[in-house]
């Protein structure tokens, strides 16, 4: 049909609903904050949940849909000095989650022989820059862990770099951390009326301090880490990744309901046979020259290992010079399920990454599938928003029978447009970021497949764009559901006003953007999508999703007096 299209009745009265139950559950929440000047500190509500100093004030409030960092950590097996070249694995490790957070980033190794000192270097920036010949001649070691970050619970500065390191009693503590603490004002004075100073804001910081307490059981000879490890997990139930060195050990643990993700991989010997997979024969390998463990396992075969699995939901593993072990599991509440971040499909996982059995470029795919099934339209061809909306867009295209073709060329060499601090400079951004296929475009009804929409601000200059470039016309299809809920496990989602999808509904938004229909992915298809290539579908609290973002289902529900 040559006339524009717009959204299905059905669909339109889905949307309108969903967005009058937002207006009423904030209207039923919201706590009036006086006459505030717009940069006052003080507590405000955002849907019932109270913002403190904590988000306020910091850059990421500013910035749009973004991940927090990404941990990394290597040990060469063996005998020592290893013949892995530790430093440069992980700076190889951190350059492949570079996607997960471009503020600043740091290494700290161990030779494995003094318990006093490691050898650390952090700094702002990205990591080709900080990192320099210079600098890895200093990180000398046996074992080691990174952290590449994007501010969550702290400002943007050089003090909050990680890993942290502390010198306690025992010897030299380091710790990456990717995530946010739910509970960290509890935890904080818990902290400091122990006589404990703390001398940033950041979580990872005060995860590091707590570790140095004492577990309430007690200890006979020595620290026992795992049972201090332990205790901030249960004083602590998300969200986080960890990543814990000590002088000979390093101890990968992600919390019980497994939001964050994390995964283990083997380096081997070159030349060493494989399943065409990328695993490893049976999971193991006699032969292994060391050990990683990683936010994602896409830097792998770029430093010569091969994902071996997850690290579990709760569960702590002992990376040494023998191997790696399981020493603690720390169970969940009673009834409640895994919570693995639904949008690290989505949106913030490099698409060659490995999770839950599947590539997350499988379930991308499968993504637009689905979108094609639930909103279809009749059109010349299927493109996409490089290069986060292509899966969904090929699957959107084999589904539909409608040819893929591109539409946008992509100026590589233009930062991400979330960066930008003003409306105005983010609209610029798209300009200089994209350019428009012209011949590819001309005369033609266009499926536009992007991943995601947070504020609305750059996909108008796109349509633009490529209506500019004589597209006949335009249709935006979204391969998630409305954003509609802010984020309190370490994703910077903006307030609830800030989002689009609380302002207008799918009908209004297409005309807001200029496009001649516009259809988000729903809930229960995104769901679907996601466990159609799983190895093991969710079941007794395994494989559980956390859709809080989505639907405002918050893990666990929404503690007393969360400081955000």
């Amino acid at each position: 049909m040559d006339g524009p299209a717009g959204p299905s009745p059905c669909c339109l009265k889905r949307d309108r609903e969903e967005t009058n139950d937002v207006a009423h559950r904030l209207a039923d929440t919201r706590t009036d904050t006086g006459d505030c000047e717009s940069n006052c500190q003080c507590d405000k509500t955002q849907g019932g949940v109270k913002i403190k100093s904590k988000r306020f004030g910091r850059g990421a409030v500013e910035s749009g849909l973004t991940h927090e960092c990404g941990v990394f950590g290597a040990i060469g097996t063996g005998d020592w000095p290893t013949q892995v070249d530790v430093s440069q694995v992980i700076c190889l490790g951190l350059v492949a989650l570079q996607h997960r957070g471009q503020e600043s980033a740091g290494i700290v190794t161990s030779e494995g022989k003094n318990a006093r000192s490691f050898n650390s270097h952090k700094g702002m920036g990205l990591i080709n820059n900080i990192f320099n010949d210079e600098a890895m001649k200093k990180l000398k070691g046996n074992l080691g862990i990174g952290h590449t970050r994007y501010s969550t619970s702290a400002a943007s500065e050089e003090v909050n770099c990680q890993p942290f390191v502390v010198h306690t009693a025992h010897g030299a503590l380091a710790v990456a951390h990717n995530g946010e603490l739910v509970n960290c004002s509890s935890l904080r004075k818990m902290v400091l009326g122990r006589g404990v100073g703390l001398s940033t804001h950041s979580d990872s910081e005060l995860i590091t301090q707590a570790l140095c307490l004492n577990p309430p059981e007690g200890e006979t000879n020595g620290p026992d880490w795992p049972a201090r490890i332990n205790h901030l997990m249960r004083l602590a139930p998300l969200s986080y990744s960890l990543v814990i060195m000590l002088k000979d050990k390093i101890y990968a643990v992600r919390d019980p309901y497994g939001n964050r993700p994390l995964c283990l991989g083997k380096i081997l010997p070159l030349g060493s046979s494989f399943l065409m997979n990328g695993c490893t024969k049976n999971g193991m390998d006699d032969r292994a020259e060391g050990w990683v463990v990683s936010s994602e396992s896409c830097g792998f075969l770029s430093i010569g290992a091969r994902y071996v699995r997850e690290v579990l939901p709760g569960e702590i593993v002992e990376m040494s010079r023998r191997g790696i072990r399981t020493v603690d599991v720390v169970e969940r509440p009673p009834a409640k399920q895994q919570a693995f971040c639904i949008f690290e499909y989505v949106y913030f996982a490099r698409a060659d990454s490995m999770f839950e059995g599947q590539m997350v470029y499988s379930a991308r795919l499968q993504c637009g599938r689905m979108l094609a099934r639930e909103s279809p339209i009749d059109a010349d061809i299927v493109s996409s928003v490089p290069e986060s909306g292509t899966a969904a867009a090929h699957g959107y295209a084999r589904q539909s029978g409608i040819p893929f073709m591109e539409v946008l060329c992509k100026n590589r060499y233009v930062g991400r447009t979330f960066i930008q601090p003003s409306t105005r400079l983010r609209q610029l951004g798209v300009a200089k970021k994209f350019g428009a296929l012209s011949e590819n475009v001309r005369g033609k009804r266009i499926v536009l497949i992007d991943d995601s929409i947070v504020r609305g601000n750059t996909i108008g200059p796109i349509i633009k764009l490529l209506r500019d470039a004589g597209a006949r016309e335009v249709h935006i299809r979204i391969a998630s559901p409305p954003l509609k809920y802010p984020c309190y496990m370490g994703i910077n989602i903006p307030t609830r006003e800030e989002l689009i999808a609380n302002k207008m509904d799918a009908c209004k938004l297409a005309e807001h953007v200029g496009a001649d229909s516009l259809e988000y992915l729903s809930v229960e298809g995104l769901v679907s999508a996601i466990h159609y290539n799983m190895k093991a579908l969710p079941s007794d609290g395994v494989g559980g999703h956390c859709t809080a973002c989505l639907t405002g289902d918050y893990p666990g529900g929404l503690p007393d007096g969360v400081d955000w």
